[in-house]
């Protein structure tokens, strides 16, 4: 039974990761596989530096895609992966050993799934989730200043040179083909609940 492979990307702070979560408590992980381009960045000296000796992590060298691509590959073979977390240089963090599990939904997130090539050429269905960028540097202030320990000033720093350059870059110009694009400037419930249905009749299907 081949499983159903779809690709969710969108910029930083965008909601991605709030729409996820939310999709994934309504369902089981036997239904559902997630696994996200955040737990394979490369190691901190592997980074690179900007002009001012700032590292940057917003850019598609950050992450090693090439183990990415071959975790989803074993997962759509039936492999299950066991990978340590990523906790973004947060050294109050302890990293747990996280386990992929194959299910007949697999979800591949991240901020460059549509533009790797290999990884792209992998899905069944591609969605986009967008919101304006006002609304996307607030949630990145809350989110790395409060869940990653980063000083206000470094996260707006990133912001503007590092963030918005990569999104306008290597994600944005992917929206145009997407197959799905869910908006978050107020909220993106509904869009959710439509989803959602998408996916269980997905699974009443026998080819999933």
């Amino acid at each position: 039974m081949k499983s159903f492979i779809i690709g969710i990307t969108g910029g930083s702070g965008s909601g991605k990761t709030t729409f996820i979560k939310k999709l994934a408590n309504s369902f089981s992980p036997k239904q559902l596989c997630i696994i996200s381009q955040d737990d394979y960045y490369r190691p901190r000296e592997e980074q690179k530096k900007d002009e001012n000796g700032i590292i940057n992590f917003d850019l598609p060298e950050s992450i090693d895609d090439r183990t990415f691509l071959n975790d989803i590959q074993k997962l759509i073979q039936g492999q299950a992966i066991r990978k340590q977390e990523y906790t973004y240089n947060n050294k109050s963090a302890q990293p747990k050993i996280i386990t992929f599990h194959p299910a007949p939904i697999i979800i591949v997130e991240g901020l460059f799934v549509f533009h790797y090539k290999k990884i792209a050429n992998l899905f069944d269905l591609k969605v986009f989730i967008h919101s304006k960028e006002n609304l996307k540097v607030i949630r990145r202030i809350k989110r790395d200043k409060i869940e990653r320990n980063y000083p206000l000033d470094d996260v707006l720093y990133r912001y503007e040179n590092h963030v918005l350059p990569t999104f306008e870059k290597y994600i944005l110009p992917y929206k145009e083909k997407a197959d799905i694009i869910i908006n978050n400037n107020k909220g993106f419930e509904m869009g959710l609940e439509v989803f959602k249905n998408f996916l269980a009749q997905k699974l009443k299907k026998p080819d999933v």
